[in-house]
């Protein structure tokens, strides 16, 4: 009885280091895999009975069982891609999947994701790419609606914005000479003499077609600072004045700044709303806040940048993952919209995890609690342009298949020996 028993506990031995070297096959199998995480299998001892001697009671092994086969979660390195859409996490998230028509998510570390003939963001299986969307209308927030699938809505034309807001940021030399409103009443695009200063920004009406506005300044009082100022729109030879009440114009202090409006301790922009005479294209009227963030200081007459709100419409040329994780697509009218943004998810217990095939897992109860969120200290990295490799040490599992090589080998051994021992005791009836 005790014989066979060493033969049984063989066995056992055998059959778990089998188990063993399939752990370490499918690791090695899976070395290019992106984001694999590596397995290991962790042997137990078998007790099953107790023995009497002598020395009192004592316990017999009946050889070794499987006791978990766990996943390294450890971080594996990135390689760099050309993709846009390629994306890597740095920390313990996953990404958060999901099948079209089904709500159980997947996880996953793989971020090789692409666009499919729908604009969804997908996996190279089809499983969509969850993240939070963005507000239409202010796209720098977030809509505090639940996750849900990343899609590139409008392929085509991304239509037109008017231009409500223009912004001046100029110096009008302190140094210029002063223009008489008695020789001068007006100022006259025509007339070099009548302004002392231009500068010209493109603006676009509600169909999308660029129109060009031109501001006019003109010194008419040195010893109060004052300045007058105009406009003309598409070259028109006649200039409009503008009203800055209740100020007769642009009236700066002594530093050369203008004055503080809103009492806050910093100077303001003069700031005026202009009606545009009807566009001849048929596009809607519109209305313009015309901002003069200017100064004047001793120093040449120069625009130090302008800027304005509108855009024409524009084809879709890139869609690209930044790295703060938002999907953002851009025109070719140099818009770029943000669409959505990646989230991921984080467990309590990642050993629970249950592998699903195709770099994907299902978290089931052991998982504990599931922290959902966006990238960051917390949940993780995002890295763009990256994958992240699979975890796998080739030299550790070449080790283990070593050792684990040796220890099928003990335990056919074991079993041979036995044999022998069995067929000397049969021959000891001869």
């Amino acid at each position: 009885m005790g014989i066979q028993s060493a033969m049984y506990s063989g066995v056992t031995g055998l059959n778990i280091n089998s188990q063993a070297m399939s752990v370490i096959g499918n690791n090695l199998a899976n070395t290019n895999t992106i984001g694999y995480k590596s397995s290991r299998t962790i042997f137990s001892d078998l007790l099953s009975s107790s023995i009497y001697g002598s020395g009192g009671q004592s316990q017999v092994g009946r050889g070794v069982g499987l006791s978990i086969v766990d996943s390294i979660y450890s971080q594996g390195t990135f390689e760099s891609t050309a993709s846009g859409t390629d994306v890597a996490i740095e920390g313990n998230g996953f990404f958060v999947l999901k099948e079209p028509g089904n709500d159980i998510p997947f996880y996953s570390r793989a971020g090789s994701f692409r666009f499919d003939q729908n604009g969804y963001l997908v996996t190279p299986e089809g499983l969509r790419v969850q993240g939070k969307a963005f507000d239409p209308v202010n796209n720098s927030e977030l809509l505090p609606n639940d996750p849900t699938d990343i899609r590139v809505a409008n392929i085509g034309l991304l239509g037109a914005a008017p231009t409500t807001e223009i912004t001046f940021s100029t110096n009008l030399n302190e140094n210029s000479a002063v223009i008489d409103p008695a020789t001068y009443p007006v100022i006259d695009p025509l007339v070099r003499a009548s302004y002392t200063y231009s500068v010209s920004s493109i603006l676009y009406d509600s169909l999308g077609q660029e129109h060009l506005l031109t501001a006019y300044w003109r010194l008419v009082d040195d010893f109060t600072n004052t300045w007058e100022a105009a406009y003309s729109v598409d070259n028109d030879t006649t200039a409009t004045p503008l009203d800055f009440s209740p100020a007769a114009g642009m009236v700066f202090d002594q530093n050369g700044l203008p004055p503080d409006v809103t009492g806050d301790g910093k100077p303001d922009p003069f700031t005026v709303t202009i009606n545009l005479p009807p566009w001849t294209n048929g596009a809607a009227d519109s209305t313009v806040t015309l901002n003069f963030d200017c100064t004047q200081y001793d120093s040449a007459s120069s625009v130090i940048g302008q800027s304005q709100n509108g855009y024409a419409p524009g084809a879709l040329t890139n869609v690209a993952i930044n790295s703060q994780g938002a999907v953002v697509a851009t025109y070719s009218n140099g818009r770029q919209i943000n669409i959505s943004q990646l989230i991921l998810a984080k467990f309590q217990n990642p050993s629970g995890l249950l592998l699903a095939g195709a770099n994907r897992y299902t978290a089931p109860a052991e998982v504990g609690a599931i922290r959902i969120g966006l990238p960051g200290p917390e949940l993780g990295k995002i890295f763009t342009n990256s994958l992240e490799q699979s975890n796998v040490d080739m030299g550790q599992e070449f080790v283990n298949m070593i050792t684990t090589q040796r220890g099928f080998q003990a335990n056919g051994k074991i079993i041979t020996t036995v044999d022998e021992m069995l067929s000397d005791l049969i021959n000891l009836k001869r």
